[in-house]
């Protein structure tokens, strides 16, 4: 959140945002071997940017905390096509779809795509949720576009998925 609010303030620029983000991935990735293959829940997720999204370090850490929980994770990062997203549901037989957006100018393309996934025989069954800075901004924004859930970070969004999916009783 930092590196963007700087970015955002014109106090780094681009290249320096971007170099920090593959510092962060680097690390991160540095942990998984430490962590892989902790489990099988049985249960499934997708992960994915919405349209030309290219901020997804989020999203990856959403991924990863589901993966240390237990689920088979299948992330797809960033600007994914939706026919792409929408083969990949029905290949990794998800049970729950997460849908990022950081820029506000993408919200409008979460909505078409949850739409297109919901009109789908093969894929209207997947729960979705969604997460980001703009769902952040607006607490019922995740409502207005039609997702099952939302959680302002990965680790509440474990917690979601299992709401939504009737896991708790």
């Amino acid at each position: 959140y930092e590196i963007g609010r700087l970015w955002h303030e014109g106090k780094i620029t681009v290249g320096q945002e971007h170099f920090c983000t593959a510092a962060t991935q680097f690390i991160i990735s540095s942990l998984y071997p430490r962590w892989i293959g902790t489990g099988n829940k049985g249960r499934s997720l997708v992960a994915a940017c919405v349209g030309s999204e290219q901020h997804e370090i989020g999203l990856r850490m959403l991924a990863d905390i589901f993966e240390m929980d237990g689920w088979d994770t299948y992330y797809l990062g960033a600007n994914v096509p939706d026919r792409s997203l929408l083969q990949a549901i029905v290949s990794y037989n998800a049970d729950v779809v997460a849908i990022s957006a950081t820029m506000a100018y993408h919200v409008h393309l979460v909505k078409k795509l949850i739409t297109v996934i919901r009109q789908n025989t093969t894929t209207s069954h997947v729960k979705i949720m969604v997460g980001g800075l703009p769902f952040n901004l607006d607490s019922h924004l995740w409502q207005e576009v039609g997702a099952d859930g939302y959680a302002p970070g990965a680790e509440e969004a474990l917690e979601v998925a299992e709401d939504i999916l009737s896991l708790k009783r």
